[in-house]
Formats: C-alpha cells, structure tokens, sequence
C-alpha cells in the first residue's frame, strides 16, 4: 500500500491510545459487569467514539490500539474509519490482527494529516498468534521517517520476542517512532533491551495511563529517535477507555521537511 510523498511539517504531534473498541471503564467491577460489551452492540458506543474523536482531532499522527474493524459488537461500524472520518483526518490506515468475522475484528489502525509513502503490516512472532506491527514511511526513500504503531503480548517472553522482530525492522532508519500499548513498564528489561537495540529513547518515564480511573501503570508508550527534539510528552486526563492517552510532541530535523 502506497501514497503520494508529502513534505512532512516541522513539528509534529502525536498521540498513542488504546480505546477498548470504544468503550468506557470506570472501575474494575465493571469489567465483569459490562465484559458483555466485548462481544454485543451498545448504544453508549457511538457517543464515546464521539468524544474520542473531539479529543484526537487536535493531534498529526494518532496511534490507536483495540479497534474493531466491523463487526456484531461495534454495530459494523470500522471504528477506524469512523475516527477518520469524525475527527477530519485525510488518511487512515488499520491493520486486523484477530479476524474472527462477524462477532469481532480485532485491529489496531493509525490516523494520520499526511500521507504514508509506504504502509507494511508485519506478523509478530508469539505462541498465541493475534499481535501485529503497523508500519508506516513517511517523506522520501532517502530522508524519511518510520512510525510503528504496536500493541505487544501480555508475556514478558513474548514481548522480548516481538520487540526483538521490530528492532531488526527499523535497524537501518534514522528517524523512527514507536508508539502504542506495548504491556510493560518504562523500565522493563524488554523495553530497556529494545531501547539499547535501536537508541530510541522515551523522554519521560514512569507516565502512568492505566488504569484510567485511578492512573498507576504506564504501559503505554511512545519512543523516539535522538534525532527527534521532543518539545512535551504528557498524559491527558481524558478517561474515554480503560487507558489514557499519552501524547507528544515532536520537532523533526531540518533533512525531514
């Protein structure tokens, strides 16, 4: 999948969000009470995914994780799509990773202001198959920039694999972002392994975005090249999942725009 080469701007900012197929959670009990939401249509469903889309319409690049590509518990409705469309983003691109027809697609999908030159979906490795990286080159083959959208394994052994596959794929990129609900915390040995392997770097450690009623985990994440300035990363106290978003704000080098 390709698209037209666009000058990338000199800031960018972006978000990573894992939404919950759209769905509010406010205490744990909930999970369990409303764990049928997971499975069947629910008319709060659509008015979240409003709210959602209010909230990320300010962003560039907008990293998403546990979407529902169309399917009975989402009403049909590609969720990714629906963000594009509501929050006016020109392009979008999702990735499914646990088809199971017409009772769930599973996906995660990104929203972008600019074109992707190149878009690659990647299979990551793991007992349970299910997880996917979502790459995506921006600007020219010769001065570009990679984004990777991720939602890692609960296994930490997993996750050293998969983040393992994903550092041999942006091995030879310059200017890279990673960004997404990668199930571990900033100093974990796999992602100071991942770290070490590719010298992303997160800016702030320990942002907590889950659980978003009562913040004490920070399982979300989004790294970056040194050659990328970050201006702010923070959290939004914008509890419209069972995660917050964590946003940052990025200056590009001068060969990028």
């Amino acid at each position: 999948m390709s698209g037209d080469i666009a000058t990338l701007p000199a800031t960018l900012r972006l978000m990573s969000f894992n939404i919950q197929v759209g769905m509010q959670t406010r205490t744990y009990h909930q999970y369990f009470t409303r764990g049928w939401r997971h499975l069947l249509p629910d008319p709060g469903r659509l008015p979240n995914l409003r709210r959602i889309a209010d909230l990320v319409g300010e962003f560039d690049l907008v990293g998403l994780q546990e979407l529902d590509a169309g399917s009975l518990r989402s009403g049909f409705v590609d969720q990714t799509a629906f963000l594009a469309r509501s929050a006016a983003f020109p392009h979008w691109y999702h990735q499914t990773n646990r088809p199971l027809g017409r009772f769930a697609q599973h996906s995660n999908g990104l929203l972008s202001r600019l074109p992707a030159r190149e878009v690659i979906e990647h299979r990551l490795p793991g007992r349970i198959p299910g997880r996917g990286a979502l790459m995506l080159r921006f600007g020219t083959p010769k001065a570009e920039l990679v984004v990777v959208l991720l939602h890692l394994a609960l296994s930490q052994r997993a996750r050293l694999s998969q983040l393992s596959y994903v550092a041999e794929q942006v091995a030879d990129s310059d200017h890279v972002i990673v960004m997404g609900d990668l199930n571990c915390h900033s100093r974990s040995p796999e992602l100071g392994y991942f770290c070490r392997e590719t010298g992303l770097r997160e800016p702030l450690h320990d942002l907590p975005t889950y659980p978003s009623w009562r913040p004490a985990r920070n399982i979300d994440h989004i790294l970056v090249s040194r050659s990328l300035e970050v201006e702010t990363a923070e959290v939004l106290d914008a509890p419209l999942s069972d995660h917050l978003p964590i946003t940052m704000s990025v200056r590009l080098p001068a060969a990028l725009h």
